[in-house]
């Protein structure tokens, strides 16, 4: 049994190796025209060309596969091919301010879930589209990088914490006391990436106090559980009961470990309830 599902993962994987690579190709020759705003997609975002050359790579090859499958993209919102099947959520460019502003951190991002929660995704794939940088997991098979198994940081130094500020003079008060204990600080501007290279040790924390979509995420959220992460909201719950979506759903608060999630959450929850009572009084 065992056997069949190493050699579907590896089908699988192939497949989305091959989504990717033609990504990598495209999107390189667009040069200027990244820049040319084509309206709002169906999350309410300003979709730009690249976002939809993504985007129309990504589910062309889908259906070529003949497979029954419900995409759920930041721009078209929710598709159904054959009537539709396993969801597949996609965030075709994340970082897209990156791209159409010259900044080269930005990817695609793909996972596959057999159900409707964040918990029931057992598939995922994110490829830096400068680098080429690959990263995947299938549930309970590990995490990989370009082919090679990933882990998270093992020790519970904050070396390096990543972060989102969708709203600096806001979001900044919250997590500033563990920004502050971290040596390094890095806003990068792309939640699967950050969380790609988090699954593989570069980063210790990632932290994001507004809320995110899961098509941000959710591709994220699976490798960094199978490199040996924590996955949870600002306030230490579990997200594995959302449902997944377009729509902006929770905070996010990921660590490469226990021992280095716990210290980032008694920091968050100091600052939260000094708030609070800064707010009463």
């Amino acid at each position: 049994m065992r056997c069949i599902i190493l050699i579907r993962f590896d089908m699988e994987i192939k497949l989305l190796k091959e989504i990717g690579q033609r990504l990598f190709e495209k999107i390189h020759s667009l040069s200027n025209k990244t820049r040319e705003p084509l309206g709002r997609g169906a999350s309410g975002d300003i979709t730009y060309q690249i976002d939809k050359l993504a985007e129309e790579i990504i589910i062309s090859a889908l259906e070529s596969t003949g497979e029954p499958l419900t995409i759920i993209s930041e721009e078209i919102g929710i598709r159904k091919i054959k009537g539709g099947g396993k969801n597949v959520l996609i965030d075709p460019i994340d970082g897209s301010r990156n791209a159409v502003s010259g900044i080269p951190f930005y990817c695609s991002s793909i996972a596959i879930a057999d159900g409707d929660r964040i918990g029931d995704i057992e598939l995922a794939y994110i490829i830096n589209l400068i680098n080429g940088d690959e990263f995947y997991a299938k549930k309970d098979n590990g995490a990989f990088m370009n082919n090679n198994m990933i882990k998270s940081q093992a020790d519970d130094s904050f070396r390096t914490i990543a972060y989102e500020a969708q709203l600096p003079s806001r979001d900044l008060k919250t997590i500033l006391p563990l920004l502050s204990a971290a040596r390094k600080v890095r806003c990068f501007g792309s939640t699967a990436l950050d969380l790609a290279y988090l699954a593989a040790g570069s980063l210790s924390v990632f932290v994001n106090p507004s809320p995110s979509r899961c098509i941000d995420f959710a591709g994220g959220w699976l490798i960094v559980k199978e490199s040996g992460g924590v996955f949870t909201d600002i306030q230490g719950n579990s997200i594995e009961n959302i449902s997944v979506g377009i729509e902006k759903s929770t905070p996010l608060l990921v660590s490469g470990n226990l021992l280095l999630h716990r210290k980032a959450l008694k920091l968050i929850k100091n600052q939260l309830q000094g708030t609070s009572q800064d707010i009463l009084m």
